[in-house]
């Protein structure tokens, strides 16, 4: 994948080759400017490679697929549509919004603590309600494959925290695929099966670590092995302070 511009062409993905089986959760660990987000673009049919195909199920994606749900960092509700109004957008625009959506709607809403809050407006929550109901939004579409670009950067450390469980556990039970990209080590080994490390743009794999932890994000970051692969992935990251 190349960027173009008055100035040139910049190199952003070369010889890159990854794979995201049903039910993994995989994170993308890189340096800043190395590629990351622009991996989920093409992996969302936002971007066309230069060469080379991104496939899901076997199928080449062309355009954005319907079995794929995209997070991003800011949670873009429209501020005259309630809550409900806000997590019923996507079915919406693709036409989906049938009794059973709706009801999916509601069922997320209440497993995410936002039914009492269904008619309120986003300038009436908090941003970590307001992540929430990005996060219904995305769901409710009933993704196979989850996109999920440091949809906790903007938030307190408690919220992101408290946060990252809810989507975990969400993500877990119906079986889904994610990949997060993120630039906190400490939230991809929390949270991921596998973690893929980046080298500078234009980047390559460096390495895949499987993460062999069990529980919640919160509970494995009190686990021994936690500091263990928070320290290899520093290292593999050739992070440098001062």
């Amino acid at each position: 994948m190349y960027y173009h511009d008055l100035a040139g062409e910049t190199a952003v993905l070369q010889s890159f080759s990854m794979k995201v089986e049903r039910g993994e959760f995989v994170a993308l660990l890189g340096p800043s400017g190395c590629g990351k987000s622009t991996i989920l673009s093409l992996a969302a049919g936002l971007l066309r490679p230069d060469s080379g195909r991104v496939l899901l199920r076997g199928e080449e994606i062309i355009a954005p697929p319907f079995h794929m749900g995209y997070m991003l960092q800011r949670d873009q509700l429209f501020p005259w549509l309630s809550v409900r109004e806000n997590a019923r957008l996507g079915l919406r625009v693709r036409g989906m919004l049938g009794e059973e959506s709706q009801d999916r709607v509601e069922t997320l809403l209440k497993a995410c603590g936002l039914a009492d809050f269904a008619n309120a407006f986003p300038r009436q929550l908090s941003g970590g309600m307001r992540q929430r109901v990005a996060l219904v939004r995305t769901l409710a579409v009933d993704p196979e494959f989850l996109l999920l670009d440091e949809p906790f950067s903007a938030l307190d450390a408690q919220t992101r925290l408290k946060l990252a469980d809810e989507v975990k556990l969400l993500i877990q039970a119906e079986g889904r695929a994610a990949l997060l990209v993120s630039h906190d080590i400490a939230e991809c080994v929390s949270m991921a099966g596998k973690v893929v490390v980046l080298s500078k743009r234009p980047a390559r794999i460096k390495r895949v670590v499987e993460i062999e932890l069990e529980g919640t994000p919160l509970e494995r970051r009190g686990l021994p092995r936690f500091r263990e692969y928070f320290d290899f992935l520093w290292k593999e990251l050739d992070v440098h302070v001062d």
